[in-house]
């Protein structure tokens, strides 16, 4: 009798399960329970909430708990030969820093792009910077830093790459002024390499536009939406800590296609044969698993040529088997 083989019609990103989106647009605008729509937790679940009433998010940032995500998969691998662009509403309803003992300078709230799997190992502190060890890794994001001392409040833009070098522009000295709502308007080209924040305030742009130039030997890679509430452990002189109040509303991400489209499978002869369409500067491999425990390579990885690929499991198991597409950033 001939062995019967199923597909799972879903990539693998670096071992994500990309099902979350499936079209280059995501809208947030939290009418409806934002967990039925695919956002997800990690860290202490009380910093965030869902206000039915006005439709929004209620977040606290506090730097004194742990790191903690209110998080949603974008579907695919942003890195830098890729278009992308991100934008939201924000409105602080209250914030004070210096409220961890000990850590009484200035610390960030957090909105954007991050890789959850390195932003939820142990060692990940966003505030110990430059730190082979500890350092973060990559990000790309919005940050509010309120004044501290002789600085001045800060809303500025960042990209850390996957070695933990930075890119920043701080230049808006600003204030996220309470009770006042700000959208926040972010976009990469892949063309210039440049990522552009702009941010409006009663429908007028509030402080100079922000440029990013990311090198040609830069690499970032980032999977994850994130509204991110960072620990102020392990940092650098003159330690500091934020404890924040405030609501999100009105997410809007456009990124580039799932890197696996169109999926189908078939048996060609006594073979199990995937097509699906790829994209240019990925790696697929067909992948066959007996139990969803362990999964094996069927095939030689092979590269995305923007078109239709067909790859073959030309060495199929006696018994029963599943497969999947697994796709990754070279």
């Amino acid at each position: 009798m001939k062995p019967l083989r199923r597909i799972i019609l879903s990539g693998l990103l670096s071992g994500i399960l990309a099902t979350a989106l499936s079209a280059a647009t995501f809208i947030e605008e939290f009418a409806t329970h934002p967990v039925a729509n695919g956002w997800q937790m990690h860290g202490n679940t009380n910093l965030f909430s869902w206000d039915s009433t006005n439709q929004n998010l209620r977040v606290t940032w506090n730097s004194s708990q742990t790191n903690s995500y209110f998080h949603h998969p974008l579907g695919t691998i942003l890195a830098q030969d890729d278009d992308f662009s991100l934008s939201f509403d924000v409105l602080l309803e209250d914030y004070a820093i210096g409220t961890t003992p000990g850590k009484v300078s200035t610390f960030e709230i957090a909105i954007g792009f991050l890789n959850l799997e390195q932003a939820t190992k142990t060692n990940f502190f966003r505030g110990a910077g430059i730190n082979a060890t500890y350092g973060p890794k990559n990000l790309v994001e919005f940050n509010f830093f309120p004044a501290f001392d002789f600085f001045l409040p800060t809303l500025g833009q960042v990209i850390v790459s996957t070695n933990n070098t930075w890119l920043y522009n701080d230049s808006n000295l600003l204030d996220l002024t309470p009770n006042e709502v700000f959208q926040i308007s972010m976009s990469y080209g892949a063309a210039t390499r440049t990522l552009t924040t702009v941010i409006s305030n009663n429908a007028a742009q509030y402080g100079q536009t922000q440029n990013i130039v990311v090198p040609a030997n830069f690499d970032f890679r980032v999977t994850t939406l994130s509204i991110s509430s960072y620990s102020d452990a392990v940092q650098p002189p003159p330690p500091g800590s934020i404890l924040a109040q405030g609501v999100v509303d009105n997410f809007r991400v456009i990124v580039p296609d799932p890197p696996v489209q169109n999926l189908a499978g078939a048996f060609i002869g006594p073979n199990w044969q995937v097509q699906f369409t790829s994209r240019t500067n990925w790696f697929y491999t067909l992948e066959r698993t007996t139990n969803f425990i362990a999964w094996d390579a069927a095939g030689v990885t092979t590269v995305g040529n923007g078109g239709a690929l067909t790859l073959t499991d030309v060495s199929a198991p006696l018994a029963n088997a599943f497969y999947r597409v697994r796709a990754n950033r070279p």
